[in-house]
């Protein structure tokens, strides 16, 4: 395949990596520094656009490779507030979008138990239940794409919860959480570098259950990037993640 790369900071650079070591052509790489090459006659030179810049930036990226009829993998996150737009443009231009909060493939089976757990947990009301996510310093959001989404598959199958709340923990903030019984805490943790570490904890007074996904640095992201590319090339329509995945309840 042929790939252009949105983005070419850590993990636009990560991701060209793996893409080669797979056999693909890095057709062109946009940044910042020479945005002026974003142009429909430079993206439809590739196959399938990987995107991985900033919320500010994300939508006009996408709109770009719908006008030039090239699909598109999105990993930039803080834009669902627009999704269903989104999706109507994508539509309505005959395109191609995948997007995810994580496309590592252990993140992706980390959330299909969960949501299996959850279910299994329902059952159990004396657990409650709390999700902890621990980032590296420089990462801005709080709480995590991949948190969100974690709290969401709870949330989805245990009927005692009806939202989450994040709360940043520091040093200097380590007070009471005040959390609604029937809220969901997702306490984010910053520590420097730290690729990412997600825990979801069932707590009750007689034991303590804890399901967590440890990664190790953030090739497992990049390589779920590029398999995503992969999967979408062909194809036309709006997708999230779980297409990529054939799991069964």
């Amino acid at each position: 395949m042929k790939i252009a790369l949105l983005g070419y900071g850590k993990m636009g650079k990560i991701i060209e990596k793996i893409a080669l070591s797979r056999k693909h052509e890095i057709v062109s790489t946009i940044d910042n520094e020479n945005l002026h090459e974003l142009t429909a006659e430079n993206l439809q030179k590739a196959d399938a656009v990987i995107e991985f810049t900033m919320p500010g930036s994300v939508i006009s990226n996408i709109e770009h490779c719908f006008n030039a009829g090239v699909p598109i993998v999105v990993g930039t996150t803080g834009w669902y507030d627009r999704l269903d737009e989104i999706k109507q443009k994508c539509k309505d231009s005959d395109s191609a979008l995948l997007y995810a909060t994580n496309f590592s493939v252990g993140v992706n089976i980390f959330f299909h138990i969960n949501r299996l757990l959850a279910k299994v947990m329902n059952n159990y009301p004396y657990y409650d239940v709390q999700v902890e996510e621990i980032h590296h310093m420089q990462k801005l959001d709080s709480p995590s794409g991949t948190a969100i989404t974690i709290a969401e598959g709870i949330i989805d199958n245990l009927n005692a919860k009806t939202d989450w709340v994040n709360v940043l923990t520091t040093d200097d903030n380590d007070d009471d959480k005040n959390v609604k019984q029937d809220e969901l805490l997702i306490e984010s943790l910053r520590i420097d570098s730290v690729p990412g570490t997600h825990t979801v904890i069932y707590d009750s007074e007689v034991d303590t259950i804890e399901f967590k996904h440890t990664a190790h640095n953030r090739n497992g992201f990049a390589l779920g990037a590029v398999l995503a590319a992969e999967w979408i090339h062909d194809k036309k329509g709006f997708y999230s993640v779980d297409a990529m995945f054939d799991f069964k309840s």
